[in-house]
């Protein structure tokens, strides 16, 4: 009896016509596992990931593998966007256990969830020293009759070693001193060549391009300006930025991002058009702009839910190939072009007769500027239109209450710095779908649901990047909107962050004191594909003061901080969200108040300098006086000979008001 029918995961319910008899995350499977006295095989993975639809299709919907697998043990599948704790914890018991880790993610454990073995993928048949999973299947199943008690010793083992992993102390908070030595040691780790950091597979770095962004605004440094340049360049320039449609893919194969790996995921496009557009109001450059404007039309067009939220991902296969959707061959090109511009389109995006990819077909790249940009447009646009009619990567619709607020927080500030009211009504709608959905009723009103789909919220509790994240995007909101609402939401949701996840170590644990209760609680301060949740936490709960004066939540983001300065003397790519919050403290941040109606140009134009402020995580609010403001950055706040005032404090601390955006403008640009 498969169970996945009712799923709220899209990644679920692709497995629900499997032959193996699935069960969801719950107690009564491992209840089941107890009864029957067998072990349970934990399959953890998600919509867009390719090996999964590989090992899925090579396995799961073979009858004589769950055949195997349904006779042996209780097998679980977990969707790891729905279920971070879940996916957490076990991936760091496949890390320590075998050195690596990713998805699909293989786990056998004990009917009290204990691990006792750990893998990622395994083929139908043996390969390079791999066992074949059937083979797997028959070792673990004997092992478990045979050998029960060494099994039972390993999986309390592990699950030991979890407990030491979640005990970080956090006692070195990132000074000047380390922020300037995390920009040296990324200097030395910089492919001066090709941009990123490190060798293949590449990842957009898009944490540490905004600790980078902020460290230029705060220093002047050239050098951390310059990394930020070379890695945006290449990256838009080459094959993991859709050159066609717009929005990055996860990741590059190779060191030139060259070959992307082809799935498109909301979070890393809600971070990258952030930083495309940081980097913009730092430097003016054009091509920050475009690509901006490119991946938020992007979000808009593929991800935007008919709710208004916006969809978790877009798969990297169409019809079960890799990448089809994407790729050219010359003949393709000829196909929708004819001879004259297949022959120029060639040349502009690397289109060879050998091919950049598989089988003579071309990821589209643009290492330069066309010299003809109507042409230039009219061919894109001709083979935008011819590729829109292949079939389409699946998309998966679930929204995920962390990385809408990512995505909120970066289309509200587009919109605002590029005067685009269609992207910040976007974002407006994207958090009322949180609001009305994800977020509790009653005594619950607090608390927020991880996951939706079609407007049907989850059973999924939010866990501390849901808080965090929702929380910035609210934030960045109502500094672009001036409206109090998402504000006081913000302070609701952080108030949850301080009272249910905090740690005995000034930090924060992932999940709340009163969610499920797994083998081990997970809490990583380190970054991922998304920020870490705890410097997630302390950015928001920083904002938070500087808006409201409250020590409280200042405090709190310092202590959440402690963990980053031991972790950017080694390692400052995984600390990156942590020192772009250091640089902002470091810097205050800088706190802008404006006072002024509503409908005066004088005001709009104050209320746009300060949006263009590059101050590290500098806070804007705006208030009409004849409306009793209870902001407490904008209360009382006097107009200056009776005009739209603007105020720049540091810690409530301020200097001269000012009426005149440009004076304005100089006041943000000094350090």
């Amino acid at each position: 009896m498969n169970r996945l029918g009712d799923a709220t995961s899209p990644y679920l319910l692709q497995h629900a016509d499997n032959p193996v008899d699935w069960w969801p995350w719950c107690a009564e499977a491992f209840t089941e596992a107890r009864q029957r006295d067998v072990p349970v095989l934990l399959s953890v993975g998600y919509s867009a990931c390719h090996w999964c639809h590989v090992m899925a299709h090579e396995s799961f919907e073979d009858a004589e593998t769950a055949a195997l697998m349904n006779e042996h043990f209780v097998n679980v599948k977990v969707d790891r966007e729905e279920r971070p704790d879940v996916d957490a914890v076990y991936m760091t018991a496949t890390q320590a256990t075998t050195g690596h880790g990713g998805w699909p993610m293989t786990v056998f454990c004990t009917p009290s969830g204990e691990p006792f073995y750990c893998g990622t993928y395994f083929p139908p048949t043996p390969r390079g020293g791999m066992p074949s999973f059937r083979q797997l299947l028959v070792s673990v199943a004997s092992a478990w009759r045979e050998r029960r008690t060494e099994i039972e010793t390993v999986g309390t083992q592990v699950v030991q070693q979890l407990a030491e992993h979640t005990r970080i102390p956090g006692d070195a908070r990132p000074t000047p001193e380390r922020l300037h030595a995390a920009v040296e040691t990324l200097s030395r780790d910089l492919d001066a060549r090709h941009g990123g950091f490190g060798g293949a597979p590449k990842f957009p770095p898009s944490m540490t391009l905004e600790h980078l962004l902020r460290h230029h605004a705060r220093t002047g440094s050239p050098t951390a300006l310059r990394m930020v340049e070379r890695t945006c360049e290449a990256m838009a320039r080459g094959g993991i930025y859709d050159q066609l449609g717009g929005g990055f893919a996860r990741y590059s194969v190779d060191a030139q991002w060259v070959i992307p790996h082809f799935e498109k995921m909301l979070y890393d496009n809600a971070l990258l058009l952030r930083i495309y557009t940081h980097w913009w109001r730092a430097t003016g450059a054009p091509l920050a702009r475009r690509i901006a404007g490119e991946t938020a039309q992007w979000l808009l067009r593929e991800l935007r839910t008919p709710q208004g939220g916006f969809a978790s991902a877009l798969d990297a296969d169409s019809e079960g190939v890799e990448g089809a959707f994407y790729v050219w061959s010359p003949a393709q090109l000829r196909d929708v072009l004819g001879p004259a511009d297949s022959k120029w389109a060639a040349g502009l995006w690397q289109v060879t007769e050998e091919g950049t990819f598989e089988h003579g077909a071309s990821v589209l790249q643009l290492p330069a500027d066309p010299d003809d940009a109507q042409r230039y447009a009219r061919v894109r646009a001709r083979l935008f239109t011819a590729r829109s009619q292949r079939v389409l990567p699946a998309r998966d619709d679930k929204v995920v209450a962390a990385w809408n607020g990512l995505a909120i927080a970066a289309i509200a500030e587009a919109g605002a710095i590029f005067e685009q009211s269609e992207l910040v009504a976007a974002a407006v709608a994207a958090a009322e779908l949180l609001v009305t959905v994800h977020l509790g009723r009653g005594e619950h009103s607090d608390r927020l649901v991880r996951t939706s789909r079609d407007g049907r919220a989850s059973s999924h509790a939010g866990v501390l990047e849901d808080y965090a994240n929702v929380a910035e995007g609210f934030l960045a909101l109502y500094a672009v909107t001036t409206d109090e609402k998402w504000l006081r939401l913000a302070g609701v949701l952080l108030e949850v962050v301080l009272t249910r996840f905090r740690n005995d170590f000034g930090g924060f644990y992932d999940t709340a004191d009163d969610a499920e209760q797994l083998i081990s609680r997970p809490a990583d301060p380190t970054d991922n594909a998304t920020p870490a949740g705890q410097t997630a936490a302390a950015g928001a709960l920083l904002t938070y003061a500087a808006y409201t004066g409250s020590a409280r939540h200042r405090e709190a983001a310092e202590q959440a901080l402690g963990v980053v300065g031991a972790l950017s003397e080694q390692h400052p790519q995984f600390a990156g969200w942590g020192l772009a919050v250091a640089e902002a403290l470091a810097d205050g941040p800088r706190e802008i108040a404006i006072v002024g109606p509503r409908d005066d140009p004088a005001t709009s134009a104050l209320h746009r300098a300060a949006l263009l402020a590059a101050a590290p995580g500098a806070v804007v609010a705006v208030a009409d006086p004849a409306d009793e403001p209870t902001v407490g950055l904008v209360r009382d706040r006097p107009l200056m000979y009776g005009k739209p005032t603007a105020y720049v404090c540091r810690q409530f601390v301020c200097a001269a008001p000012t009426t005149e955006p440009e004076t304005l403008r100089d006041l943000l640009a000094k350090g």
